[in-house]
């Protein structure tokens, strides 16, 4: 059945292949029935026009006119429709042809009652074992043969026993029950013409019946089924084509009518339910083309199904561009994206520079309640600013507001970490601390802002003169510390002095300036701590300051009987006269 087929048509042939195998059946049985009927029927009239004519022959016979039977026998041959008649004896040759039974009458009576025939014939018709032959000559009933004939009807052949009579004994003695056997042959060809027509009024009337079977049922399948379901597969058309308002016309309360009833509120409810998805869809499309994070979400084959506007404005890359490159090229880093999606990798966000701007990314490969690929998500965040303000808190943390160099708290932090590894590995750590010489007299004399330019000037010859990792520190007031970690006393006295130089040598709005420097190193010194270290070179600035300023001073080790960590020294000891 063609699956394009409209369910109308479906139905309409369903049912008439249906009826006509009932209507074909019962035809068939019918038809057989009727042909049985007529066939039966012609059975019983050649039965009994057999039977009259053996009755009739067995008349001759008993009157003793048996010379006529011969005669009477040819002039049934001339009837019509009869192929042939013959009167047999039991076994199955042609009688009243020779002389036989004559002889044997005769013989009989002791007479000549019967005249001899002039000519003889023997005419075997049958043979003597024919079983239809021996049926009726020993059952004594007539036989009904069917077989084909030369024109191509069927033919019925008859074979009636002629019974022995009591009369008969006279003639023929008493010999057996059958005297002899009536041969009638009749053509068929009247009786399957009968048939045919009867066939064809069956066939004829199985097509009528059909076809208003057929229009009838068509009829009625249409209107109280067929129009129904369309009506119902029409609204799922509908439906499914999006109008979810459609209700489905109920016509009755049969199983068809609850079908459109469980339809309707079938619809009902889903409308309510897509309503429901629909707003819920509105807010979540709500949030994320107006969030400010950039949102970029895959199916389970990996497409990318979702970009939001703020992911295109942070990538700078169009959506289609976006999906055209893949998922793992959304930062144009394949590896990298890679990494971050396989399988144990971090769940934490990853901070990154792209393009100029600092993002805060989360990717991850979402999985299933059975543990199957989901899709994927990449959440950006941009936080260049806060990575600058936080930048920004970190230093003005850290540094002092006047002159830009890292502060007390800084100094203290880092001197304590250095001062560990140095002690932890072995190498040198120096510091190197000063002062403003006279810079009471800058302020009272020049204001307070002549101090601050001064202390600023300062500042940008201590950042100078130290390397890249090396600390400058403004230690509080007019007091300033450099950390210089691997460095020597030495070392640290030559950087001292280098600084000393270019200070006295500069001038500041015209004014000059000069410093006091003390310098101290570990392990030269054997101090316990970070703030013996700072003690230390502390000791050796005030000895500079002491001996006439505009000097550095190494720091001494503590006499004999002190404190580790008392480094001064007098104030004339180990200093450089400039």
């Amino acid at each position: 059945m063609n699956k394009n087929m409209r369910i109308r048509y479906k139905i309409t042939l369903a049912v008439g292949i249906a009826v006509t195998t009932v209507l074909v059946a019962m035809a068939v049985f019918f038809t057989y029935f009727q042909e049985q009927s007529v066939l039966k029927q012609n059975e019983r009239t050649m039965e009994k026009l057999t039977e009259s004519v053996a009755q009739g022959l067995q008349a001759v016979m008993l009157a003793g006119s048996a010379d006529i039977a011969e005669s009477y026998a040819d002039r049934l041959k001339k009837v019509t429709d009869i192929l042939d008649f013959r009167i047999l004896r039991i076994n199955g040759d042609e009688a009243f042809r020779d002389n036989k039974t004559i002889e044997d009458v005769n013989r009989r009576r002791g007479d000549e009652t019967f005249a001899p025939r002039d000519s003889e014939m023997h005419v075997p018709v049958l043979p003597a074992n024919d079983p239809s032959l021996l049926a009726s000559v020993s059952e004594g009933r007539t036989i009904a043969v069917y077989e084909p004939g030369q024109d191509g009807h069927r033919n019925l052949t008859f074979l009636a026993p002629i019974k022995y009579a009591d009369a008969c004994s006279k003639c023929h003695g008493a010999s057996g029950k059958v005297r002899g056997v009536i041969k009638l042959t009749t053509s068929l060809a009247a009786v399957e013409r009968d048939i045919y027509e009867v066939r064809q009024y069956a066939i004829g009337g199985l097509a009528l019946a059909l076809a208003a079977t057929m229009l009838l049922t068509g009829y009625m399948l249409g209107r109280t089924v067929v129009e129904p379901l369309e009506k119902v597969t029409n609204a799922m058309a509908r439906v499914s084509g999006g109008d979810l308002n459609h209700q489905v016309p109920i016509h009755s309360r049969d199983e068809l009518g609850n079908m459109a009833s469980s339809f309707n509120r079938m619809t009902s409810e889903l409308k309510t339910t897509y309503d429901g998805l629909r707003r819920e869809q509105d807010k979540l499309t709500t949030i994320i083309h107006g969030a400010g994070e950039g949102i970029i979400v895959t199916d389970n084959t990996g497409e990318i199904v979702l970009v939001n506007p703020a992911a295109e404005r942070l990538l700078e890359k169009s959506a289609s561009q976006i999906a055209t490159d893949g998922f793992r090229q959304i930062l144009d880093n394949e590896e990298q994206m890679r990494e971050w999606l396989s399988e144990g990798g971090s769940r934490e966000p990853i901070t990154t520079t792209y393009k100029d701007r600092v993002l805060q990314v989360f990717a991850s490969t979402i999985l299933g309640n059975d543990h199957n690929v989901v899709g994927s998500a990449a959440l950006l965040r941009d936080i260049t600013e806060e990575k600058r303000l936080e930048d920004e808190l970190r230093r003005l943390s850290t540094t002092d507001g006047l002159t830009g160099l890292f502060n007390r708290r800084h100094l203290d932090n880092t001197l304590d970490t250095e001062y560990n590894r140095a002690a932890r590995t072995g190498t040198s750590l120096a510091v190197v601390m000063f002062d403003i010489d006279h810079f009471k007299k800058f302020n009272d004399t020049h204001g307070h802002d002549q101090g601050d330019r001064v202390l600023q000037a300062v500042a940008h010859n201590f950042r100078d003169a130290l390397r890249k990792y090396d600390l400058a520190c403004r230690y509080g007031g007019e007091e300033f510390v450099g950390i210089l970690p691997n460095t020597t006393l030495d070392g640290a006295y030559s950087v001292a002095e280098r600084l000393r130089s270019d200070i006295e040598a500069s001038e500041v709005d015209g004014l000059k300036v000069t410093i006091s420097l003390g310098v101290a190193a570990f392990p030269q010194l054997a101090v316990v701590s970070p703030e013996g270290l700072i003690e230390a070179a502390d000791a050796a600035l005030y000895r500079s300051k002491a001996q006439g300023r505009n000097r550095t001073t190494r720091a001494e080790p503590p006499p004999a009987g002190s404190g580790p960590d008392q480094a001064g020294g007098t104030p004339d000891a180990d200093t450089t006269q400039l």
